[in-house]
């Protein structure tokens, strides 16, 4: 069995032999809302994470619910129920908490085996329907329910969100322009450009990186733009889809998540804000300041961008990716596909128009407005921002004005201004000021007339369809997950652990598997910021560690959500950068899964290794940089010995 399927089946194995919490309370059905049997009055009870009024009815509490999923908590015992709207018997139904692991461990299992992502995501939101709907069987109806459900709530709901709608618009958008700057010509005049510097294949892969690192303000951008752009140019040295994916995807959110300036930075702000907020020894520290300090142990984000340059400079890959470049270097078949994908790709025809000139500005200039109107979008809503929320905002909304009012010096004006950003305004400012500058400069050109050009453009929405289709069904599982609390019960199983030493690579597996489980980062990080930071100040104190020794493993612990969740979101076939990079670089999307998953897992591993030794050693930067270049060193060595070389790049 592959080794994927094997962790899989593993998982399934663990979760059905965890049995459910013991019961201290009975829980029935009273008046449509939940009796708590031997509950005395000072008992307190959270539902899904917010605490409720509890009114004292005989030998017990009556607490007041809505239908549906509850999550119901109070001390040590954490359960799941569902409240029918309906009156009867069973009404109320107890749900294993452990059940909740299975609408992704199903998708993701499915995808793996089966090589079909579209119907293993569908299978996950439906069996996660069917359980958020209590496990009604009803004669077969509760079933059908459930696949209903599929559609008129779980896949409308993924798209109720501003958001998610916001990258769908984005992703037509970028798909709209590539395929016309493809038909202008401008496409191959930047392949022809970039020949001059990506002479062989270990070139084509550096200068894919390289763009990859420069394009670090958001990772969506990053993926759609470095991946469309490069592809006829590693097509060119022969390199395999799979391999362009990989360093596509493995350039974007790392860059993105540690840079000090990137639509990443108001969320990772929002979420560590929310966790200091609980600590007083950080009363007077910024999130910022915060954020800053714990870079030192980000060993993840910055050991995947050397691990990509070790495999390109040594010309060597191991595992599932070696396979596919031997494939490509030896037959020319750059990309694994299918007949139906095959018959399917041969519907767009980017290539350039009978005597389009090749020039390569008119790809470059629209990438470059996308670039700059990105910048500038979360500089303006950033601004925007600010100056609504001051208490003594400036006479006028400029700029300048703004900028001045604010305290620090430039890199924190900038962090506080991108923290505060909307991007996904930005983005939609951005793909869609790249559209209009490329359809002028073709038109203006007479390179195409109105009509083709704008036939050009609904060929580029055409191209993206499938993924879209595939992100929305990702964002209705996730929902799923949400509903049943998959997290929690992640956090219940893994979060025991309260030994200051282990509690770092505790929250690294548990980070990891809450990302890989639900396919975000962004939710990992939300879910586990607020629990992660104060539990670690407050386990340390409790062990007797002083309080430059906590402050050592509380910014470790902030480092580490972050960098396990970029992890977790590169292995998970249900991610939604994972689905783009797939997308962005036209390659079969389980198969960069599987050629991805042993890199990640392989940075992975040093990466824990290097965070928990941190601790061990005390923190600090002298001990956090002698491990992080202990790091790098491994990982040329594991290239060295485990990756075979590539002779034909030679």
């Amino acid at each position: 069995m592959p080794a994927p399927n094997r962790l899989v089946a593993l998982l399934l194995l663990c979760c059905f032999t965890i049995s459910g919490l013991d019961a201290q309370y009975r829980v029935s059905t009273r008046e449509g809302s939940l009796f708590v049997q031997g509950a005395d009055a000072g008992a307190v009870f959270t539902v899904n994470g917010e605490a409720v009024s509890a009114t004292p009815a005989g030998d017990g509490l009556l607490l007041t619910v809505e239908p549906g999923i509850q999550l119901l908590h109070s001390g040590d015992q954490t359960e799941l129920y569902h409240l029918s709207a309906q009156e009867g018997p069973d009404q109320l139904r107890r749900i294993p908490l452990w059940l909740s692991i299975l609408p992704p461990l199903i998708a993701i299992g499915m995808a793996l085996i089966f090589k079909e992502v579209i119907i293993s995501l569908f299978a996950g939101i439906w069996v996660g329907a069917f359980i958020a709907g209590g496990l009604r069987f009803e004669f077969f109806l509760g079933i059908i329910k459930a696949l209903l459900a599929v559609v008129d709530t779980y896949l409308i709901d993924s798209l109720n969100d501003s958001g998610h709608l916001s990258v769908v618009v984005f992703s037509l958008m970028i798909g709209g322009m590539v395929a016309i700057i493809s038909r202008n010509g401008g496409m191959a005049g930047v392949v022809h450009r970039m020949s001059k510097y990506a002479t062989n294949p270990r070139r084509g892969q550096f200068v894919t990186w390289l763009l990859g690192v420069a394009i670090f303000f958001d990772d969506y951008a990053n993926t759609l733009i470095v991946g469309n752009t490069m592809r006829s140019v590693t097509d060119k040295f022969r390199i395999s889809r799979e391999k362009l994916a990989y360093i596509v995807d493995s350039t974007a959110a790392p860059v993105a998540s540690v840079a000090f300036i990137t639509t990443w930075i108001g969320a990772e702000l929002g979420y560590i804000g929310d966790g200091i907020a609980q600590v007083e020894h950080f009363a007077d520290s910024t999130p910022y300041a915060v954020f800053i300090e714990s870079l030192k142990y980000s060993y993840y984000p910055v050991l995947t961008l050397a691990f990509i340059l070790y495999l390109i400079y040594q010309r060597r890959d191991f595992g599932p990716m070696l396979t596919a470049e031997t494939r490509a270097r030896t037959t020319g078949v750059v990309k694994a596909t299918s007949t139906e994908e095959d018959a399917g790709s041969e519907q767009e025809d980017l290539e350039p128009v009978r005597g389009a000139p090749l020039r390569a500005r008119n790809a470059a200039i629209p990438v470059l407005t996308v670039v700059v109107m990105t910048i500038i979008g979360l500089v303006d809503t950033g601004l925007t921002s600010l100056h609504q929320g001051m208490e003594n905002p400036p006479g006028t909304s400029d700029w300048g004005a703004v900028w001045a009012s604010l305290d620090g010096n430039f890199f924190v004006k900038l962090g506080l201004i991108i923290g505060a950003a909307d991007s996904y305004v930005a983005l939609l400012w951005a793909s869609m000021s790249g559209v209009l500058v490329a359809m002028a400069l073709t038109i203006g050109q007479k390179i195409m007339s109105v009509e083709q050009t704008v036939g050009s453009l609904t060929s580029g929405f055409k191209s993206m369809f499938s993924a879209v289709m595939i992100l929305t069904l990702a964002w209705a599982l996730a929902l799923t997950t949400e509903e049943l609390h998959t997290a929690t019960f992640l956090v219940e199983l893994l979060g025991d652990a309260l030994n200051p030493y282990f509690l770092q690579p505790v929250i690294f597996v548990l980070a990891a598997l809450i990302s890989f489980s639900t396919g975000s980062s962004w939710s990992t990080m939300a879910i586990l910021y607020p629990i992660a930071i104060p539990l670690t100040w407050t386990v340390a104190m409790i062990s007797g560690w002083d309080e430059p020794a906590a402050a050592g493993l509380f910014y470790n612990v902030i480092s580490t959500v972050l960098a396990a969740s970029v992890l977790g979101d590169h292995c998970s076939p249900i991610s939604d950068t994972t689905i783009l990079s797939s997308l962005a670089s036209d390659c079969n999307h389980i198969d960069h899964v599987r050629t991805q998953l042993p890199y990640a897992l392989t940075v992975g591993s040093v990466a824990l290794a290097c965070g928990f030794l941190s601790t061990l050693l005390g923190g600090g930067w002298f001990v956090c940089l002698s491990l992080m270049a202990a790091g790098l060193i491994l990982l040329w060595f594991v290239v060295r010995t485990v990756g075979k070389t590539m002779e034909m790049d030679l």
